[in-house]
């Protein structure tokens, strides 16, 4: 019982229902970071590269002929035991042009050298191969101290081109008065993080769930503002020149 209920929080964590209103303070973010995936997921085929895999929590997204994780050699990651390769934070320890498709979800704000590790991904890649990714724009700062960077746009934009991608298809995630109610409720996740676990669940839960549905009201009854927003996502393909050959 105890590891059927573990198993049905983990997927309300990132696949949020109904059920996920009421105990994931990170509804607002997680329900429309699966939905975007899941569309985009269509895109990417053959052998697919997770990088920054972690537990491998969308795999399920993907209808490809393998799937593959990459992570960083830690403790932590190796304790997971789901990787299927791990790095040192340099060369990926793949040969170049092995994978059809990869996947970088919520990874790029925690690496130093955004250039470097772009154009590793790029590297692996087939000559067209799609690459999607999502990375936070507003947000706080977490898994301290590895958290480096939150990219506009223009600068995500840059980056990706600078490795040798062109943007398919860029959406900005949570860019309505939900953001507010989201932001409410991360604040809402540190300052109670600290409680005792009776306390916290009498006290965090019904907040959290007058927020997360006051966000969806906000969101349905509120203009947007593109310039404001939660996340990216990005499908971008490893661009070639004339003759068929990669760039960059």
């Amino acid at each position: 019982m105890i590891q059927r209920l573990k198993a049905i929080y983990r997927d309300q964590a990132f696949f949020p229902g109904i059920l996920g209103i009421f105990v994931n303070p990170f509804y607002l973010a997680r329900a429309g970071l699966s939905r975007a995936m899941g569309e985009m997921a269509k895109s990417l085929h053959g052998q697919l590269l997770d990088v920054g895999c972690g537990t491998k929590p969308y795999r399920r997204l993907f209808a490809v002929d393998s799937y593959k994780g990459l992570d960083i050699d830690s403790e932590v990651t190796r304790a997971h035991g789901v990787a299927d390769y791990y790095y040192d934070g340099g060369r990926f320890p793949i040969t170049d042009a092995s994978f059809d498709s990869a996947l970088c979800n919520q990874v790029l704000e925690h690496v130093f050298n955004p250039d470097d590790f772009l154009a590793e991904i790029s590297r692996v890649l087939k000559p067209g191969g799609q690459l999607l990714l999502t990375i936070p724009f507003v947000w706080d700062e977490h898994e301290q101290p590895y958290d480096y960077a939150r990219y506009s746009s223009f600068g995500l934009t840059a980056l990706l081109e600078r490795a040798g991608f062109e943007i398919v298809e860029h959406r900005k995630l949570g860019d309505d008065a939900s953001i507010l109610f989201q932001l409410a409720n991360a604040y809402l996740y540190k300052i109670t993080a600290r409680l005792p676990p009776l306390l916290r669940l009498l006290i965090a839960t019904p907040l959290r769930t007058a927020i997360n549905i006051l966000g969806l009201l906000a969101r349905w009854t509120l203009p947007k503002n593109p310039d404001l927003f939660l996340d990216h996502v990005v499908l971008a393909r490893k661009f070639r020149d004339d003759e068929g050959h990669p760039r960059g």
